[in-house]
């Protein structure tokens, strides 16, 4: 028995092959256009092949890797208004250029959505075609045997003693249990393997359409907002409710999944001790919640990168702060604000800055309406000679120290502002014994005096806040399993491979059955070759070879010259 051997490559096979050759792809065969004898229809027709071409389709998945880089990189007016309308201000020669390109909403744009939209065209231009070639090929058999199998790439072939028919029979039956689908077609075993290598690349396209499909959905139905919720303190999921809101274009309130949680208590917890002292070890939030307007309440802890599944929305942990009760009074000692107003972190231990402001209900000493302001400064560890940052992030020894205004606060001037910031145009500093501004540090249970019996402020005690993101993404189930099928397909369409193999068996002049087997891959590769030398010396250790007949060194007829390029298989010497 002679090894399997390299010969035409498969490409010139094909050619020479005819349907022995053809199919082992389901790519579909570009020809060139005609362009003198082009009309309109066959311009469609060229437009349509270039457009679900595999180059165009790569190139527009370039273009649209491209295109979402601005978007990442420039504001974008869905995510954050305020920083656009800084770029704007600062950048006033590229702000009207970004404007007309669309830079501002990259993934709205009319660019961006015609990339977007041509590659969805393509791809399904090119699934559908193939997926129906392909589908015909699986209810179809292997082509039959070409006449000259020693065209084909690898090649052996040896004499046996066994009957022509016991031969395809034993190769039938090698070549099914091996999972090759075959059957005998003539005078030889026509088998073929490998169709996972097809079904994962059309699945891996498939699975990009079903991603395409989910990212845009997503994207047009999606709602993103935050909400910071004071211990003790609830959030019901309406739009009113959200500190800032955000959605896709074709979002609407009544796709707000109905629920309400209450912040119950918020844990955190810091190393004390060592070189990671002040590093978080716990960060979670009691929560009590039910679902729509008449659901049971629950509980459950959410913590970060750990949120709470409502329907469709998820809850996720953001950031933690503190809140100090702060209880303000007026000169005959009525209480005329008392809240925990939640203060900004400014660093990692949690050193944090606010603001109390009191609208309504206070009079000075005489009695004339004014609005408090109050600047305050919290350090939740004080430590003496850091008056101006904790030195732990966690509650050990919290001061608050607090500057009051008195005046006009601008709140009814119809300009909005911050709730986190003071404006101090139309205030006026309460001043000390000295002609100083009052400012004062205090520990939790003790009172600043305002000066000319005009009140007092009382810090009684410090709560914690979290803050919330509620997102609503429809089709990240989608997304991840489109993910997940295109990177199973890519591995089967890189790793497996298509090829077919012929076993032919006839009599031969001399009465002796004369045994070929030959294979074929879609590309050169040395797995085709050693398959068939495996598959070769298995169907031999059935049909042994049988021996050579005498040559006649004085008959030119019966001579034969060995031919070079024939070595033998190793293990499959003539026995």
């Amino acid at each position: 028995m002679s090894k399997t051997e390299t010969g035409t490559p498969p490409e010139r096979a094909d050619d020479d092959l005819g349907a022995a050759g053809s199919q082992l792809s389901t790519a579909p065969v570009e020809e060139p256009p005609n362009l003198p004898s082009l009309g309109v229809v066959g311009w469609v027709r060229w437009f349509w092949r270039q457009l679900t071409s595999m180059r165009v389709a790569l190139l527009l998945l370039l273009l649209l890797s491209l295109g979402a880089i601005p978007g990442s990189l420039i504001p974008q007016s869905g995510i954050d208004v305020t920083k656009v309308d800084t770029f704007r201000k600062t950048h006033t020669t590229l702000a009207p250029i970004y404007d007309r390109l669309g830079l501002f909403h990259v993934y709205s744009s009319v660019w961006f959505s015609a990339i977007y939209i041509l590659l969805f065209v393509s791809l399904i231009g090119c699934i559908v075609p193939r997926t129906w070639q392909f589908v015909g090929q699986l209810r179809g058999r292997p082509p039959g045997a070409p006449k000259r199998l020693t065209r084909l790439p690898a090649y052996t072939t040896w004499r046996t003693e066994a009957e022509p028919e016991q031969v395809r029979e034993a190769a039938l039956a090698l070549l099914k249990k091996r999972r090759f689908r075959a059957h005998v077609a003539g005078d030889a075993v026509a088998a073929e393997k490998g169709y996972l290598r097809e079904t994962g690349n059309l699945a891996f396209h498939i699975a990009l359409i079903v991603m395409l499909i989910a990212f845009a959905w997503g994207q047009l139905f999606k709602s993103e907002g935050n909400k910071l919720v004071v211990e003790g303190g609830g959030f019901s999921n309406t739009m009113t409710q959200y500190d800032d809101f955000k959605s896709g274009s074709l979002f609407t309130a009544d796709d707000l999944v109905p629920f309400s949680f209450n912040l119950v208590k918020f844990t955190g917890t810091y190393e004390t001790s060592g070189p990671n002292r002040g590093t978080a070890r716990t960060y979670q939030a009691a929560l009590t919640y039910s679902k729509g307007a008449y659901g049971k309440d629950k509980k459950d802890l959410v913590k970060v990168n750990e949120p709470l599944e409502i329907g469709d929305a998820k809850v996720y942990l953001t950031a933690h702060g503190y809140a100090p009760v702060i209880t303000v009074r007026d000169g005959k000692g009525n209480v005329v604000y008392r809240d925990a107003v939640p203060l900004l972190p400014l660093d990692s231990n949690v050193t944090s800055t606010g603001v109390v402001k009191v609208l309504d209900g206070y009079k000075n000493a005489k009695g004339v309406s004014e609005q408090i302001g109050i600047s305050a400064f919290l350090l939740p560890t004080y430590t003496k000679g850091s008056e101006t940052a904790s030195t732990f992030p966690g509650l050990l020894n919290p001061v608050l120290n607090l500057a009051p205004y008195h005046g006009d606060l601008g709140v009814d001037s119809g300009i909005p502002q911050s709730v986190y910031q003071l404006d101090k145009a139309h205030v006026k500093a309460y001043k000390d014994a000295k002609g100083q501004q009052l400012r004062d540090n205090l520990k939790p249970g003790q009172t600043m005096r305002l000066p000319d019996g005009a009140g007092s402020i009382t810090y009684e005690g410090t709560k914690e806040w979290a803050n919330f993101q509620i997102v609503q993404q429809p089709g990240t189930g989608w997304a991840l399993a489109g993910s997940l099928v295109a990177i199973f397909g890519l591995a089967g369409s890189l790793f497996i491979q298509r090829r077919r193999v012929w076993v032919r068996a006839v009599a031969g002049p001399d009465g002796v059955t004369v045994v070929e087997m030959a294979g074929l891959g879609r590309s050169e590769s040395a797995k085709v070759p050693e398959e068939l030398a495996d598959l070769a010396e298995t169907l031999y250790d059935r049909a042994p070879g049988a021996p050579e007949p005498a040559e006649d060194p004085t008959d030119p007829d019966t001579t034969t010259t060995p031919d070079p390029s024939v070595v033998p298989a190793e293990g499959a010497e003539k026995k």
